[in-house]
């Protein structure tokens, strides 16, 4: 298999010029909605093709505090983004042992508020689980639960997260529908399954569980592309969003932003983009005021995933 410097030879190279000597696109955060945080890498199962290389041992990217998340909380009615989401993700959010009190004090403020899950062993503590059921009490469809099922087949998602994750996960989920809480699923397409086969997949499992989740909403079962490293994608230039019929609007840094705190740094920073936690050049800062500035689409991800593949993380 071809590696990224042989995939891509030449280009993302010059933030500004792509390698034909084109300008290169730029997105501006033109509409906030969503405010990312990432809880920390570590996570407890390490998957064959996890963008951020979450791990039982990866603490590149340490656990954030709740009064750390307050402080950008407050940072969003100072700079009035008039965001209507606060999400969190990981590594695996529940391995923070500050995640129930920063998803009550997002709730309090009035957010939606979504959590990216593999609901297994660290949700399924006990006293994570009286923390979700209280707020689930409380705030009832402002949390949001979504769950990493890669795919609608057992032996697919275990082949990326290992033997039995796949019944663990639904175990989780089974456990969250039965305290009322808000279930969405994630999910990924496969190379040789079209989004529409995906789709009525994913449906027939709900069936089968009795799960209130709709296969057919793409905020309630999100696919994701593929992010293959060593797949060649085309610089995307200023004259693209014409080409593709398609605005810089639509792409996920002109709607939202992610917090992280790194191993080591003294303060979380603000980075473009929630799928390129260790490239520096989409560290914006560590404040919001900082992270308003454009984003230069200097990344494979960016084309495949964002602009080429329509996805987004938020709901």
């Amino acid at each position: 298999m071809k590696d990224l410097a042989l995939a891509n030879v030449g280009k993302f190279q010059d933030p500004d010029v792509t390698a034909q000597g084109e300008a290169r696109a730029k997105v501006s955060l033109t509409h906030p909605e969503t405010l990312w945080f990432n809880t920390g890498t570590l996570c407890n199962i390490t998957c064959a093709n996890c963008y951020i290389e979450s791990s039982p041992t990866n603490d590149a990217l340490v656990y954030i505090s709740a009064d750390e998340v307050t402080d950008y909380l407050d940072q969003l009615k100072a700079r009035q983004w008039g965001v209507r989401e606060i999400a969190f993700t990981g590594g695996e959010p529940f391995m923070n042992p500050e995640i129930i009190e920063m998803l009550r004090r997002s709730l309090a403020r009035g957010y939606d508020v979504l959590v990216l899950t593999n609901a297994m062993s660290p949700m399924m503590r006990p006293r994570m689980q009286d923390g979700i059921k209280q707020l689930v009490e409380t705030y009832g469809d402002k949390l949001t639960l979504r769950v990493s099922l890669d795919h609608h087949s057992a032996a697919v998602h275990d082949a990326e997260r290992g033997a039995g994750a796949f019944d663990k996960s639904l175990t989780g989920m089974h456990w969250l529908a039965s305290v009322g809480a808000r279930l969405a699923v994630a999910g990924r397409i496969e190379m040789a399954e079209s989004e529409a086969e995906a789709r009525s997949g994913y449906a027939a499992l709900y069936a089968a569980h009795g799960f209130d989740i709709d296969a057919a909403h793409p905020g309630m079962t999100v696919l994701f592309p593929e992010m293959d490293p060593s797949v060649e994608v085309p610089e995307i230039t200023t004259a693209c969003w014409g080409i593709l019929n398609k605005s810089p609007a639509e792409v996920m840094c002109a709607s939202s932003r992610m917090v992280v705190k790194r191993k080591g740094a003294p303060r979380p920073a603000v980075l473009a983009c929630t799928l390129l936690p260790y490239d520096p050049q989409f560290e914006l800062g560590e404040s919001l005021a900082a992270a308003e500035a454009d984003v230069t689409l200097n990344h494979p991800h960016c084309a495949k995933f964002c602009v080429l593949g329509g996805a987004s993380c938020s709901a």
